[in-house]
């Protein structure tokens, strides 16, 4: 079963602008970290790719190692303990092989990690005006999804384009998750497009918060995201919105008994009927 606290805790968003260096953007991902537990946060989510941002697949593995290796791990967990957070960390590229992974990081106070995901749904596509993602080029897919139960709240985990696949938020509400976590990397082209109307309707359609921190800007590998983390209620509001795409945090309240109240207004999720559908053809 879901946590139902009897008390609010705070949510962070960290926005950021990942570049080429690694070693850079988690100190910058650090200091963002440490400005949120400061204002209260006690669960605080990072954008996708945090340690780097690079469409130059060759570069980017280079010199990328496994998890094992992975330095900002270690920096991440200790910063975790240090601050006695929840921290996600919303993907790290990993090695594996010849391709990396896409994956999510959830870390307890204690500085242990409690969960990994790796980000399900390759963003594969090609855009009007000739921009063109081909993302399994260069990272493996997940092959499972995952549902954490902490003291604050069970947390469903997803990473950007996952959020265009409403199957997966549905089948992490069923099972139990009342705030679904959607790091991301969003186009600038899709983002305008799309990117708040995606994620209000997963909050809706399962009455449940949804917490989504962005990369944003113009980016050293050229590409540019869309910024405007966001955290949304489970009756669909707004609690928190970054302006624009300038780096920084954003904070809002999570009771996660609004989102028990949301799914008795509306039971959706209990009231789903399996059906087959018929192919008519005339």
């Amino acid at each position: 079963m879901a946590p139902e606290t009897g008390h609010t805790f705070r949510a962070a968003c960290v926005q950021m602008r990942s570049g080429l260096d690694r070693a850079r953007n988690t100190e910058d991902a650090l200091s963002l970290i440490a400005r949120a537990a400061r204002e209260g946060a006690t669960f605080i989510a990072t954008p996708e790719m945090t340690n780097a941002v690079d469409r130059k697949a060759s570069r980017l593995l280079a010199d990328l190692p496994g998890e094992t290796g992975l330095e900002e791990i270690k920096a991440f967990a200790d910063a975790a303990q240090r601050h006695g957070v929840w921290l996600l960390i919303g993907s790290l590229a990993v090695r594996l092989g010849e391709k990396a992974a896409n994956r999510s990081f959830l870390f307890s106070p204690r500085g242990e990690i409690v969960a990994r995901y790796d980000k399900l749904h390759m963003f594969d596509v090609d855009l009007p005006g000739g921009e063109s993602w081909k993302e399994s080029n260069v990272y493996e897919a997940g092959a499972g999804a995952a549902v954490v139960e902490t003291p604050l709240a069970s947390f469903g985990l997803s990473i950007c384009y996952d959020v265009r696949f409403p199957q997966l938020y549905r089948s992490l509400a069923q099972a139990g998750a009342n705030v679904l976590c959607a790091p991301a990397a969003f186009t600038r082209q899709t983002g305008m497009a799309h990117w708040k109307t995606l994620l209000t309707a997963r909050a809706i359609e399962n009455g449940a918060f949804v917490i989504a921190p962005a990369q944003g800007g113009r980016h050293e590998d050229g590409r540019e995201t869309y910024g405007h983390s966001l955290i949304i209620g489970p009756w669909g509001e707004t609690l928190a919105e970054a302006e624009g795409d300038e780096p920084g945090i954003i904070l809002a309240e999570i009771d996660v008994r609004a989102a028990s109240e949301a799914r008795q207004r509306i039971p959706n999720l209990a009231l789903e009927q399996s059906f087959k559908i018929s192919i008519i053809k005339q």
